[in-house]
């Protein structure tokens, strides 16, 4: 083994997890300045859960330098995080007899193809995040909720294998000593 036991770090902003979770959270800052009325703490409760998310797989990221299994505990909570948010957004709607979006429902499709676009961002979904319909805006935002908690159990399934393939840093930092150590010694 050469060279450095911390692993390549950071790079956070290259996962679709933490550009979908971006998408998630500056929806629902929208969402919540439209459809709730200060003083109600749910709006406060919806932004946290989704600023927790996306923050986690920001630290996440950073942590994994030096641990494995720090990136797969905070990739763990920023996936709890979103499915707190999911709950809210589904709450959001059965309180307003408004409905959820089955998985085949027409509007689905289309959110299919715009995801698929290379690049995709808020203005991409926009017409949707900011329809004036709430079960419309809610569902989108519904969607992407879900397309962020399917990436963050994809990238916990890698992280769990890179990390029984790889181990953690004191594997690193075990290996890298021994192979110092297994180095000729000059003038002995």
């Amino acid at each position: 083994m050469t060279g450095s036991f911390i692993s390549p770090h950071g790079g956070y902003h290259t996962l679709l997890s933490y550009q979908k979770a971006q998408i998630v959270y500056d929806a629902t800052v929208y969402f919540c300045d439209r459809f709730y009325h200060r003083p109600d703490r749910t709006i406060d409760r919806m932004v946290q859960a989704a600023r927790s998310g996306k923050r986690n797989i920001i630290e996440g990221g950073q942590a994994s330098g030096t641990s494995k299994e720090m990136e797969i505990r905070l990739t763990n909570v920023a996936r709890a995080s979103f499915e707190e948010l999911l709950e809210a957004y589904r709450v959001f709607l059965r309180v307003r007899e408004l409905h959820e979006w089955p998985p085949g429902h027409p509007y689905t499709k289309r959110l299919r193809e715009l995801n698929g676009q290379p690049g995709a961002d808020y203005e991409t979904f926009r017409k949707g995040i900011e329809h004036a319909d709430p079960e419309v805006s809610a569902n989108v935002v519904i969607w992407l909720v879900k397309v962020t908690t399917f990436l963050l159990d994809t990238q916990l399934q890698q992280l769990e294998q890179t990390y029984l393939k790889d181990g953690g840093l004191r594997e690193r930092m075990y290996n890298a000593r021994l192979a110092e150590h297994s180095k000729p010694k000059n003038g002995i």
